[in-house]
C-alpha cells in the first residue's frame, strides 16, 4: 500500500514563500509521475503541477506558472512544491498524488492521494 504524507503548509502573507514536501512510502516511487493538486471548500480539486518519473518533464497550471516549482528527489522518495510570490487565491489544501493512467492534469490521472496540507495566504 502506498502512503503519501504532505508537510510544509502554513500561514503566510501575500508575496511570501512556502515549500511543501510529500514523502512517499514504497520502493517504486521513482517509477511514477507525481502531481500536486489543491482544493478549497465547495470547489473541485484543481491541478497545480506535475513531474515525470525522472524529473525531466514538468507541467504547471497557468495560474501558478512562473511562481511555483515542482521537483523530486527519488533517493528520498520525496516530491516538493516550491511556492513563491504567493497570493490570497492560492489559499487551499494542497494534496500530492501518484500518477496512474490518464491525463497529468486530471484527478482521474492519479491513483494514490495524500491527506493534504493547508496553505493560507493573507493579504
Amino acid at each position: 500500500q502506498v502512503q503519501l504524507v504532505e508537510s510544509g503548509g502554513g500561514l503566510v502573507q501575500a508575496g511570501g514563500s512556502l515549500r511543501l514536501s510529500c514523502a512517499a512510502s514504497g520502493r517504486t516511487f521513482s517509477s511514477y509521475a507525481m502531481g500536486w493538486f489543491r482544493q478549497v471548500p465547495g470547489k473541485e480539486r484543481e491541478f497545480v503541477a506535475a513531474i515525470s518519473w525522472s524529473g525531466g518533464n514538468t507541467y504547471y497550471a497557468d495560474s501558478v506558472k512562473g511562481r511555483f516549482t515542482i521537483s523530486r528527489d527519488n533517493a528520498k522518495n520525496t516530491v516538493y512544491l516550491e511556492m513563491n510570490s504567493l497570493k490570497p487565491e492560492d489559499t487551499a489544501v494542497y494534496h500530492c498524488a501518484r500518477g496512474g493512467q490518464g491525463a497529468y492534469n486530471s484527478v482521474e490521472g492519479y491513483d494514490y492521494w495524500g491527506q493534504g496540507t493547508q496553505v493560507t495566504v493573507t493579504s
